[in-house]
């Protein structure tokens, strides 16, 4: 993730709401958070239960989403917000672990990104921008890595023949490129930078890419591309 494309999205405060069973990490948050002039918690929530019927309420643009909570788990309420809402805020977990099998399945339900427990201050508060701003890939190389440890038995699944065929196949030359570089966590200004494009051309390819894909964000498409062979490591 690059600093210094972790701005801000503009003059009206980024709206945040806080769900976790522990007060204190619920704290921590709201500190790092509201110490920030374009960031503003605007709720908390200590399950996941009690999280939908407040997002749904406050309708923030930002949830940070403990994945492991009692009653309804962070995975369950991810899932129904995104599902559930139009348009649905972005969902950003908070995890101990990196590697943990239930930040995949959040990413799969359709969170945005996740976010470390124990990252410094200036991580949490870009994290939360990117995610908002939503023209970039959060932490590319967990991401890939999560897709192909567990996308293995999808992948074997799906050889090339099945790939021609399916959503991928329907991809254009430029919008395949686009895809394997929003793989790389490039944003669209990158992007345009190195295909020698307008970041408006590359705002439209991506949006081809998620309507062909049936992906809700850039998130769902790459661990979709990843678990096809679509993208392959390296």
């Amino acid at each position: 993730m690059d600093p210094n494309d972790a701005t801000g999205t503009g003059s009206d405060s980024i709206r945040v709401v806080i769900a976790d069973d522990e007060r204190l990490v619920r704290l921590g948050l709201r500190v790092v958070i509201d110490s920030e002039p374009d960031l503003t918690v605007v709720g908390e929530a200590a399950d996941g239960a009690e999280v939908v019927p407040l997002v749904r309420e406050l309708r923030p643009d930002v949830v940070l989403m403990d994945v492991r909570m009692p009653g309804i788990d962070g995975i369950r309420a991810t899932e129904t917000l995104v599902n559930g809402m139009t348009p649905p805020p972005r969902i950003l977990v908070v995890t101990t672990f990196e590697h943990d099998d239930h930040v995949y399945d959040a990413l799969r339900a359709g969170a945005t990104g996740f976010l470390l427990k124990r990252a410094r201050a200036e991580e949490m508060v870009q994290a939360v921008r990117l995610v908002a701003r939503g023209d970039s890939l959060l932490f590319p190389a967990a991401v890939r890595d999560l897709a192909l440890r567990h996308g293995a038995d999808r992948r074997r699944e799906a050889d090339a023949a099945d790939r021609d065929r399916g959503p991928f196949g329907r991809l254009t030359e430029r919008e395949g490129q686009v895809l394997r570089l929003m793989a790389t966590g490039l944003n669209n200004g990158e992007i345009a930078r190195q295909l020698v494009v307008s970041q408006e051309t590359v705002k439209t390819h991506v949006g081809s890419v998620l309507g062909k894909l049936g992906a809700r964000d850039r998130t769902q498409a790459v661990i979709a591309a990843y678990e096809s062979g679509f993208v392959l490591p390296g």
